[in-house]
C-alpha cells in the first residue's frame, strides 16, 4: 500500500485481499483467519507485537449471515399465514409446516454426508473438493422452505376435501395418498434429476452453487419420505381424536 493512517493512535497498513471468483467470500475469509494469519505469525513474517483485524467485506458477512437468519423467520411466518388464508383454517398449515424441519435436517444430513463421501474420495486419491458451510449454502435453505412445503399440501388438502364429503378419517388419508402420490412423485424425481448434474458432475461455478444444490436435493428427497410416512399417520392420529375433528370441521363449515 501507499499510504498509512493511525487508529486510535496506532500506525496501520491495509492490506486487500481478493479471493477468486472460484471461492465463496465466507471460505477465503476461514482460510485467512484460521490458515493464513497463524502460519504468517509461526514463520515470523508477522510480529508478536502486531495486531491484526479483517475487515471490510468480513463485516458485510457477519451482517449478511444475521440477516438471512431473520429473513428464514419471516418467511416462515409469511408461508403459514398465507396456508391460514388459503385453509381458512389455522391447523392444517401447521401439520404442513411439521415438515418442515424434517427437509431442514434432511439437507443438514446431506451435507455432512457429501463432505464424509468427499474426504474419503480425497484420501483414496480422487480430486473432490469439500462444501463449506457458507452463506451461498444457508440460502438453499430459504429455496428449500418453499420447496418442501408442495407435497404436503397436496396431501392435507385432499385429506380436507375428503372429511368434507363425510369420509371416515382412515379412508380419506389413505384416498389422499393414493391420489397425490403420483403427482408427489413426478416433482420430486425431476427436482432431484435437474439438480443432480450440479451436485456431482464439475463445471464451471459448481464451487459455489454444489452446497445449494445439495441441501435442496437431500432435504426434498427427506421431506417426500416424512410426507408419505409419518404426515399421513399424524393426519390420522390428530384427526381420530373426536374434539379436534369436530373443532376442524366446524371451522371448515
Amino acid at each position: 500500500t501507499d499510504s498509512l493512517r493511525r487508529v486510535d493512535g496506532r500506525r496501520t497498513v491495509s492490506v486487500y485481499i481478493v479471493p477468486p471468483r472460484s471461492i465463496a467470500l465466507e471460505t477465503a475469509v476461514d482460510r485467512v483467519q484460521g490458515e493464513l494469519l497463524p502460519a504468517m505469525r509461526a514463520a515470523g513474517e508477522i510480529p508478536a507485537g502486531i495486531t491484526v483485524d479483517i475487515s471490510g467485506a468480513s463485516d458485510q458477512l457477519d451482517a449478511t449471515r444475521e440477516s438471512l437468519g431473520a429473513n428464514f423467520v419471516i418467511a416462515v411466518v409469511i408461508c403459514y399465514l398465507v396456508m391460514v388464508a388459503i385453509f381458512t383454517h389455522w391447523g392444517y398449515p401447521l401439520l404442513i409446516m411439521i415438515t418442515v424441519p424434517m427437509g431442514l435436517a434432511g439437507g443438514i444430513l446431506g451435507l455432512a454426508l457429501y463432505n464424509g463421501a468427499a474426504a474419503a474420495l480425497s484420501a483414496a486419491g480422487l480430486a473432490i473438493a469439500n462444501q463449506p458451510f457458507d452463506m451461498i449454502t444457508m440460502l438453499g435453505f430459504l429455496i428449500l422452505l418453499g420447496v418442501v412445503l408442495n407435497n404436503p399440501i397436496l396431501i392435507v388438502d385432499r385429506t380436507h376435501r375428503n372429511l368434507l364429503k363425510g369420509m371416515e378419517t382412515v379412508a380419506a388419508v389413505r384416498d389422499a395418498v393414493a391420489s397425490r402420490l403420483r403427482a408427489i412423485m413426478m416433482s420430486t424425481l425431476t427436482t432431484v434429476i435437474g439438480i443432480a448434474p450440479l451436485v456431482f458432475l464439475p463445471g464451471a461455478g459448481t464451487e459455489l452453487y454444489r452446497g445449494v444444490g445439495v441441501i435442496v436435493m437431500t432435504g426434498l428427497l427427506c421431506s417426500t419420505v416424512v410426507t408419505l410416512t409419518f404426515l399421513p399417520s399424524l393426519l390420522v392420529t390428530l384427526l381420530e381424536w373426536p374434539p379436534l375433528r369436530r373443532r376442524m370441521m366446524r371451522t371448515a363449515g
